[in-house]
């Protein structure tokens, strides 16, 4: 997509226009990043097959030959039912545990991620990756009970342990919730995203966490570097004492890299 295609989409004078144009959009870009990956893994497999070696061909696209590998992986064509593949590629693997449901105690940390994986003996770091509005996806709009395709403040973080990808989480709120608020400010809302909710007047009454397991999307994989491989979605949307659903946090848990313990949480819960 060009600038000018871009400029266009956000000329459009209807807001629900615009978004759905935007949602159109996006979905040809995903459906072109999957065709894209198709002829690069062709291109390299050609290139090999001419005789170039691995260790060539990532030096001449300046990446890794574990890298390489991933590429091939990626473009592949499988079956979306097919069973999980093991880990690809150099890194070494982790097992991070992620907790259904949460405990309270970890839950209200300053981070949910940082203490769990500093409690099994890992090395975690996070990194913000976007704040911003985007259109909500379908599960997240019914969630948050707006339309598919509206408007919502997004949140996305990027974990790793270890030094390797895990997990990406995106905390999203409806408009009327966080607008012109710390929830809609960029970096890390400090000292937690709890007690961010919690100013604006909200008490929690209940969540509903749904998990789905499913095949990686072609920017998931890219991101957690799992070409090839599924992931565990898991959904919480946390309402209220007034019945509105204020926090919906999606977790994208690479699969191969997660154990997911089930427990009773007692005592009170959060966002």
């Amino acid at each position: 997509m060009d600038a000018r295609t871009l400029h266009d989409i956000a000329a459009i004078a209807d807001p629900l226009d615009r978004a759905r144009a935007a949602s159109a959009a996006m979905t040809t870009l995903q459906a072109q990043s999957v065709e894209l990956s198709r002829i690069r893994r062709g291109a390299i497999i050609e290139t090999q097959q001419a005789g170039m070696r691995q260790e060539d061909i990532a030096r001449h696209l300046g990446v890794s030959p574990g890298r390489i590998s991933q590429m091939k992986k990626a473009g592949s064509e499988e079956p979306a039912h097919k069973a999980p593949a093991g880990p690809v590629g150099p890194r070494p693997r982790v097992l991070v545990q992620r907790a259904l449901p949460t405990p309270p105690s970890t839950r209200g940390s300053k981070s949910l991620y940082l203490t769990e994986a500093g409690q099994q003996g890992l090395t975690p770091e996070r990194r913000m990756l976007f704040v911003g509005r985007e259109p909500a996806n379908e599960h997240v709009a019914l969630g948050l009970r707006v339309e598919a395709g509206d408007s919502v403040i997004a949140r996305r973080k990027m974990f790793w342990a270890d030094g390797v990808p895990v997990r990406i989480s995106t905390s999203y709120f409806r408009v009327d919730v966080g607008e012109n608020t710390r929830l809609d400010g960029e970096g890390f809302v400090l000292p937690t995203l709890q007690a961010a909710i919690e100013d604006l007047g909200h008490r929690f009454d209940h969540a509903v966490e749904t998990l789905t397991v499913r095949p990686a999307t072609p920017y998931e994989a890219d991101l957690l570097e799992i070409p090839g491989e599924w992931v565990v979605q898991v959904l919480r949307v946390g309402h209220s004492t007034e019945d509105v659903p204020v926090h919906a946090l999606e977790t994208i848990c690479a699969a191969s890299r997660h154990t997911f313990p089930i427990g009773q949480a007692l005592g009170s819960d959060h966002f």
